[in-house]
């Protein structure tokens, strides 16, 4: 029988997030403190209405072809629902093609918004499974859902195996460069074989990761986040990366791209440390004329919020 939507007004917020963090080539992500939200609102009809504030304000669609509309469309359809009309007014803080989650976000607030609106007929594991098809991985999805540190893996019967771990206090800093390096380019360099040596690499550092990051272990970190397998490659695509990766020994940090890219992450235990690193991250990318967009603040273990707004008596 088709899930009819009962409420007005649904407001959802949803973290910003990095993936890969170094070794953790599409199985390990995090979320940040960063965060979109949008409020969802009914009306009769069928039309759709999108109002964005910040990023994305003058280059992202307002129609069906919004990753929120489409992915809120999806949902309905997935629960069997006839499609409502909907405002979303939308405030960005996550700046798109940054390499911190942004079409996750996206993602996960079209979901969470529709399946509010229909008394949530689908579980948080129904939603994470359905987010991870559309977005076609789940590094990021699944800490945007979550918050913390997720680790992500295929199950052999379908879908994914998710983890979650809480995390103590983490500063990173986020240096952005005004690149344009779509997921799909910066996926298509990547080599479909890898000699064994180098997965090996990578899985016993993606671990060391995982636990510097459970124990606060900074040093660890540092030791940890290297990478052979995507992120070589990657750094050609990215003129300054390179050199800003090289100044983890400097800045006594672990520093690696943002997922894909273009964004470069910094991650520290105290504050100071990471406010005094974003200048000098952003400089390779400056030195070479090119802007930069710098974001300091904590790793979260608050993943996406959605509830209802009751209107007003």
């Amino acid at each position: 029988m088709p899930v009819e939507a009962s409420y007005p007004s649904i407001a959802v917020s949803v973290p910003a997030t990095t993936a890969n963090l170094g070794p953790g080539f599409d199985c390990l992500g995090l979320a940040l403190s960063l965060r979109n939200e949008a409020v969802f609102e009914t009306h009769p009809g069928s039309s759709y209405e999108v109002e964005i504030q910040g990023f994305g304000g003058d280059t992202l669609p307002l129609g069906f072809e919004n990753l929120i509309v489409r992915s809120a469309q999806r949902l309905f359809e997935f629960a069997g629902s006839a499609i409502p009309g909907l405002r979303i007014r939308c405030t960005n803080s996550i700046p798109p093609g940054s390499g911190l989650g942004s079409s996750s976000a996206a993602i996960l607030t079209g979901l969470l918004g529709a399946n509010l609106l229909l008394n949530d007929p689908l579980s948080k594991d129904a939603v994470l499974d359905l987010a991870a098809r559309l977005e076609g991985h789940p590094d990021n999805v699944a800490p945007a859902l979550l918050g913390g540190l997720t680790m992500s893996a295929a199950a052999n019967s379908g879908g994914w195996l998710t983890r979650r771990l809480a995390l103590p206090d983490w500063w990173a800093a986020v240096v952005v460069p005004e690149i344009d390096l779509p997921t799909t380019q910066a996926r298509s360099i990547l080599p479909g074989l890898v000699p064994r040596q180098d997965a090996v690499f990578n899985i016993g550092h993606a671990l060391l990761v995982v636990e510097a990051l459970r124990s606060g272990d900074a040093d660890l970190l540092r030791a940890g986040m290297q990478d052979r397998l995507h992120q070589p490659q990657r750094l050609d695509l990215i003129p300054g990366a390179l050199e800003a990766l090289e100044l983890s020994a400097r800045l006594g940090a672990a520093v690696c791209l943002s997922g894909a890219g273009p964004g470069v992450i910094a991650f520290f235990r105290q504050a100071d440390l990471a406010y005094r690193a974003g200048e000098e991250l952003s400089r390779p990318f400056q030195d070479r004329s090119i802007s930069t967009w710098l974001w300091i603040g904590q790793l979260s273990n608050q993943g996406a919020q959605a509830e209802i707004r009751k209107p007003p008596k």
